[in-house]
């Protein structure tokens, strides 16, 4: 049984991998058997991410890359392959929101996320495929979001860009499921990072932020999500357990998708 979760001798890129999701999902990977390779936008974030792995005993490999760059992802695709090999995991994991009503939001605005959320993704999967199909196999797991099957106020640009990139999803499980390349999704629902910690700080008052309360509500787990609750879904994804699972978006959230809610009091 362990065989089939193993990652002994893959590669895994993770962008946008620093901190947060993808840090966790890296060292996961690690513990599972594979190398790690991971981007940023900044040289100091890459060398912060470089600094935690190390801290957890973890030798990742650190890149500097405008995932929304085509000609910067060729360019470190190829350094990757020459420096630490065909890639055999790819998890799109960069990913950027911004809370803004949509009638206030500026179309630069809304590109930016477009660019970011869907237009990295089919980069840098495109990027990669080539040398997937050379191998004969591949995984590729985009990070969507339960925006991708629900609209809420003020992230008219994050629900378009993760709606399109389950239909990406999709779309490259369509493609390239006859060279046994598996693209999948994984949609957190409520994740308690730093790009979440000011809808969970506490209230002058002492109270819970209105946002916390109303997460709380919505979720038959009553809690939030952390980090590592996407660890064992992702080396699912990425082993050889789900080689005949494609095209599926695996909703991590506590069960919010399920749930109509509480009634009223």
């Amino acid at each position: 049984m362990n065989s089939l979760f193993s990652l002994e001798n893959r590669i895994a890129l993770i962008t946008g991998a620093s901190y947060g999701i993808g840090f966790a999902i890296a060292t996961a990977f690690h513990r599972a058997g594979a190398a790690i390779v991971f981007n940023d936008i900044r040289p100091e974030l890459v060398d912060k991410g470089l600094a935690a792995y190390s801290e957890k005993g973890i030798k990742a490999h650190g890149y500097v890359c405008d995932v929304t760059d085509e000609a910067q992802v060729n360019q470190m695709i190829a350094a990757i392959e020459k420096e630490v090999g065909v890639i055999d995991i790819l998890v799109n994991n960069a990913g950027i929101i911004k809370r803004i009503p949509m009638h206030e939001m500026s179309a630069e605005a809304f590109r930016q996320v477009i660019d970011v959320d869907l237009n990295a993704p089919f980069i840098v999967s495109k990027a990669v495929i080539p040398g997937m199909m050379k191998k004969g196999r591949g995984k590729i797991i985009n990070i969507c979001s339960m925006m991708s099957e629900l609209g809420r106020e003020t992230v008219s640009a994050y629900a378009a860009a993760k709606g399109g990139l389950k239909m990406l999803t999709r779309n490259i499980a369509s493609e390239y499921g006859k060279y046994n390349i598996q693209c999948n999704g994984i949609g957190p629902g409520y994740i308690a990072t730093p790009q979440t910690a000011p809808l969970r700080e506490i209230q002058p008052d002492g109270s819970r932020h209105p946002f916390d309360r109303f997460i709380i509500a919505k979720t038959p787990a009553e809690r939030w999500g952390t980090p590592e609750d996407l660890q064992g879904p992702a080396v699912f994804l990425a082993s050889e357990a789900s080689d005949f699972v494609n095209g599926h978006v695996l909703y991590v959230d506590g069960g919010i998708l399920a749930y109509i809610g509480k009634q009223p009091d």
